[in-house]
């Protein structure tokens, strides 16, 4: 009887540790985690003291997951400066991230050849937690840029692809978005009301893309077309973007409508979507959904 009492008790006692044992792991995780989390464009490079600010924690405690950070490739320390930032490590798993998706990998090549056709910015984002969520970019020679948007987010309702995939979402997702305050004034030309944005949204069906005009940001432009997966469901968006002066929509928005629409469509092929045959409707002069 003892004999059976101590060997329950210490499989108890065993499964306690362990328990312990693995929430500390989480919670280190997590920490570590929210170390990285705090590294943004806006602020690449930090200071020990700027984390804990940032997450909390006790400066003891950051120094030594940095430290750890560090040893492992997460995190670089400048010699000069002795601040932090993100290492060769998270650049490879970002990597593996965007080359296991097969959104990703069936858009590359669509998207490099749609930037040198048209000499603008080609941009790639799919529909995440009610935002667009960037996996590629490629700059035309008109339209360069010296950073890459893959990672970053967008909102859906100030940006062409965003419009786009918001014109396939039932009315009542829309309503649901603007009455949850994300609807935001990003330039004056932004539309931030839900009757507004369904009249730009029955203007994006009828004609199968969207565009947008200084609405995220003034001096910039955009045409967007939906991406379809085998089922017809929209997922994500490809859109041809630049300064103002290049896309010169009074002039060229109809033939880049065109090559937007063609790309999609392509990508969306690629990605088991059969296209119905006069599934793109006749392409026009419309007004642009900003005056709206």
């Amino acid at each position: 009887m003892d004999d059976a009492w101590q060997s329950g008790w210490c499989r108890a006692r065993k499964g306690t540790t362990m328990a312990a044992e693995s929430g500390a792991g989480t919670q280190a995780v997590e920490r570590a985690i929210s170390l990285l989390a705090c590294f943004t464009d806006e602020h690449s490079e930090l200071r020990i003291t700027e984390l804990c600010a940032q997450t909390g924690l006790g400066q003891s405690t950051v120094s030594r997951m940095i430290s750890s950070l560090d040893r492992l490739g997460y995190v670089v320390q400048d010699a000069r400066t002795s601040l932090y930032r993100l290492g060769p490590s998270a650049v490879t798993l970002g990597s593996v991230a965007l080359n296991s998706s097969p959104l990703f990998r069936a858009a590359r090549p669509i998207a490099q050849n749609l930037a040198y056709a048209t000499g603008l910015g080609v941009n790639l984002a799919e529909f995440r937690d009610n935002r667009l969520f960037y996996l590629c970019n490629f700059e035309g020679a008109t339209s360069p840029k010296s950073f890459t948007m893959a990672g970053r987010t967008a909102p859906l309702h100030a940006t062409g692809m965003g419009k786009a995939i918001l014109a396939e979402q039932p009315a009542e997702y829309v309503m649901a978005y603007f009455a949850d305050g994300l609807g935001h004034a990003y330039t004056p030309h932004t539309v931030t009301g839900y009757a507004a944005m369904q009249t730009v949204l029955t203007e994006i069906r009828n004609r199968g893309y969207a565009t947008e005009v200084e609405e995220l940001a003034f001096g910039r432009a955009c045409l967007a077309a939906p991406i379809r997966t085998r089922g017809g469901q929209v997922v994500a968006a490809l859109s041809l973007s630049g300064p103002l002066s290049e896309l010169d929509l009074p002039q060229r928005q109809q033939d880049l409508a065109l090559m937007v629409i063609e790309a999609a469509d392509e990508l969306s092929v690629a990605l088991g979507f059969t296209v119905p045959f006069a599934s793109t409707p006749p392409l026009s002069l419309p007004s642009q959904e900003s005056s709206s």
